[in-house]
C-alpha cells in the first residue's frame, strides 16, 4: 500500500487481536462474560491487553490519532462464529462503538472485513464467508476483501504464509481504491 502512496503519506497500523476469539470479546455489554468462559491460552492473551481488547483498540487508536488521522477498520474474524447469522449485528455493535468513542463519522472510515479461508481450498469455516459477504447490507460502509485462491494451511483454518500476504495486498488494494488512489 506504502508503494501506491506519496512519499508524504505515512501508514500506521493498530493491531489488536486475539487469536481463536469469538466476536463477543469485543462487545462492551458481554465481554467479560465471554473472557470468563476462555480457555487459559486466551485468558492471557486478553490480559495482555488490561483484559478488556476493545479498551485497549480505543486507547491505542487515541493516541495513533495524536499523530495522524484513522481512515479505515480492518476486521479478520469469524471462524469462532461460523454460522453465526446475528454476526454482521454483532459487528456493527462494535463498529458504531468505535466510531462513537474515536469520535469518527462512519461515511469517512469504512469497516474493511475479509473472508476466511476460501471453500476452493477446503476452508474449514468457508461457510461464514457468505455471512462475511453480506455486511455491507448491516454497515452500508463496509467493504469485503475475497479470499479466493490465497492458499490454505493443511488446518483448513488458517491462510499459509503466502495466502496472509496475498490477502495483505487484497485488503491495501480496497483501501487505495477507497481513499482514490485507483490501481
Amino acid at each position: 500500500m506504502v508503494s501506491h502512496l506519496p512519499p508524504n503519506i505515512k501508514v500506521g497500523v493498530v493491531n489488536v487481536s486475539v487469536a481463536g476469539c469469538k466476536i463477543e470479546l469485543f462487545d462492551q455489554t458481554n465481554y467479560a462474560a465471554y473472557a470468563a468462559t476462555a480457555a487459559p491460552w486466551m485468558k492471557n492473551i486478553i490480559k495482555a491487553y488490561g483484559g478488556n481488547p476493545y479498551e485497549h483498540l480505543v486507547a491505542m487508536a487515541k493516541l495513533a490519532q495524536q499523530d495522524g488521522v484513522i481512515k479505515g477498520i480492518l476486521l479478520h474474524q469469524g471462524e469462532s462464529n461460523a454460522g453465526d447469522k446475528e454476526w454482521p449485528n454483532k459487528v456493527k455493535a462494535i463498529y458504531d462503538h468505535l466510531i462513537k468513542d474515536l469520535n469518527l463519522k462512519a461515511e469517512e472510515v469504512p469497516l474493511i472485513a475479509g473472508e476466511l479461508v476460501n471453500a476452493d481450498q477446503n476452508g474449514a469455516c468457508a461457510s461464514m464467508n457468505k455471512i462475511i459477504d453480506d455486511l455491507p447490507k448491516t454497515i452500508p460502509t463496509a467493504q469485503v476483501v475475497s479470499s479466493l485462491a490465497c492458499a490454505g494451511r493443511p488446518d483448513h483454518l488458517h491462510f499459509t504464509p503466502a495466502g496472509y500476504r496475498e490477502m495483505g495486498k487484497r485488503y491495501a488494494e480496497k483501501m487505495l481504491v477507497i481513499l482514490g488512489y485507483p490501481r
